[in-house]
């Protein structure tokens, strides 16, 4: 386990979470060889932290993945700035709430609450006094994207903020009213809603570190910013139609440039959850195999539901109920079985034997599909009678025969049919030789 990151942890909640930890953690031999190294961070501890037992609970629980550590993954890359729809790795979009209803008064209050240290953000001058400049914020240019011109939102970079320009003694005769400025956010009175900025460099955090602060001009604008502007100038502009414009939408590597980019490995599962943390999962553990047990639990009550219609005679609504389930479950075979009885019960002789034979193709052994497909084949068996269609006849009687050997009305039927068939083929063959004598004796008397 990470010591370090432990004493950390410990000096911000103190002994509550030392007497906790050490419940959960007792059979944890990493845990048992930093124990002795961590009393005195406990008892060091500054009380800063507000005492939250289910916190405490959760971090004492999950401390052999917290403080992992195998649980570090790759630095998260810098923020790129620049000729961003040139090189477009993903599809950046306009702020979400330009396409929705957002009350202003909400937008406003949901800003000064997000806002941090080290944001950038792009305003145009408004004016200049002798201890610095005003702003009126435009846009958010790092950290967030939010388009922010409406909010009517002022930020005061002070003079000590602005770096030195070249020859020139004060730093403020480089700027004009109505210049694009591009800034990091100093400081946030949320109570009294005043932003301050500044242009050193210093301000900014390690990953934006590259991003030029300063006079920009207006195709340094953020992409999302100059998007968002075309959306509101034109209704046609939906949030599925920009997406699908986007040049990095289509990159076929956008899922492993965002888990590169914000330092995510697919080595360590970067789960809480113990059960994820395993990469051996059965085949049954994947949600195509979960969804397929859902889908033949889901079609089964449908079936149930249908069966109850069925034996209430209300057969069109177990019909749809049975059709249901199959929709929800293709190859479900007790709805195929249900549904083939059905069909036969109604007189749909050919429709009832598909939907038993596709039952059998699921299920060989299932037992109902059997009996019924072997019933069934018999009244087709005597459809194909009364249609003089006697071989075929016999041929459906020989199918019901070899599922069901010992059924007796497809025995009788196929023993009458054998004779039938032989009574026929004997008496055509006793008709051709009378024929054929006839013949003979024709031609002796000539």
């Amino acid at each position: 386990m990470d010591r370090d990151l432990l004493r950390q942890c410990l000096t911000y909640h103190g002994e509550s979470l030392f007497c906790t930890l050490k419940c959960e953690q007792t059979e944890n031999p990493d845990f048992q060889a930093v124990v002795a190294d961590l009393c005195q961070a406990a008892c060091e501890s500054n009380g800063e932290g507000l005492e939250n037992p289910l916190v405490e609970q959760f971090i004492a629980r999950k401390a052999d993945i917290l403080f992992c550590p195998s649980w570090k993954t790759a630095t998260p890359k810098e923020e790129k700035h620049g000729d961003e729809e040139a090189a477009e790795p993903y599809a950046v979009m306009p702020p979400l709430e330009l396409f929705m209803e957002v009350p202003y008064d909400e937008r406003r209050a949901m800003l000064y609450r997000d806002l941090e240290r080290g944001d950038i953000v792009v305003g145009r001058i408004n004016n200049i006094r002798e201890y610095g400049f005003f702003l009126t914020l435009i846009c958010m240019a790092g950290g967030m994207n939010r388009d922010i011109e409406d909010l009517e939102l002022s930020a005061l970079c002070h003079i000590r903020e602005i770096p030195s320009a070249g020859s020139h003694d004060d730093p403020l005769s480089y700027y004009q009213i109505g210049d694009l400025i591009r800034a990091g956010v100093k400081d946030i009175d949320r109570y009294q809603e005043k932003i301050t900025v500044s242009l050193l460099q210093t301000s900014l955090p390690p990953r934006s570190e590259s991003v030029q602060l300063g006079v920009i001009n207006k195709d340094e604008l953020p992409l999302h910013y100059n998007r968002s502007v075309r959306a509101a100038s034109d209704s046609r502009e939906t949030y599925e139609r920009i997406l699908c414009g986007c040049h990095g939408y289509h990159n076929p590597s956008v899922v492993d440039y965002l888990l590169d980019n914000i330092g995510v490995t697919d080595l360590h599962p970067p789960s809480m959850m113990r059960g994820l943390q395993s990469k051996l999962f059965e085949k049954e553990d994947f949600a195509c195999a979960i969804r397929e047990k859902q889908s033949a639990s889901w079609a089964l009550k449908c079936v149930k539901a249908g069966v109850d219609h069925f034996k209430h005679s209300r057969h069109v609504e177990a019909m749809n109920e049975y059709n249901k389930a199959l929709d929800i479950d293709t190859n479900n075979v007790e709805a195929l079985v249900a549904r083939g009885a059905l069909y036969a019960n109604k007189g749909s002789i050919l429709k009832a034997v598909s939907d038993f034979e596709l039952a059998l193709k699921t299920c060989p052994d299932h037992r109902n599909a059997k009996k019924y497909l072997c019933q069934t084949l018999v009244e087709r068996g005597k459809q194909l009678e009364e249609q003089e269609k006697l071989v075929t006849a016999e041929g459906v009687y020989r199918r019901a025969l070899s599922l069901d050997e010992a059924n007796p009305e497809a025995q009788e039927a196929l023993n009458k049919i054998t004779e039938t068939i032989q009574r026929r083929s004997l008496k055509k063959r006793q008709t051709k030789l009378r024929a054929v004598k006839a013949v003979l004796r024709n031609c002796v008397r000539s």
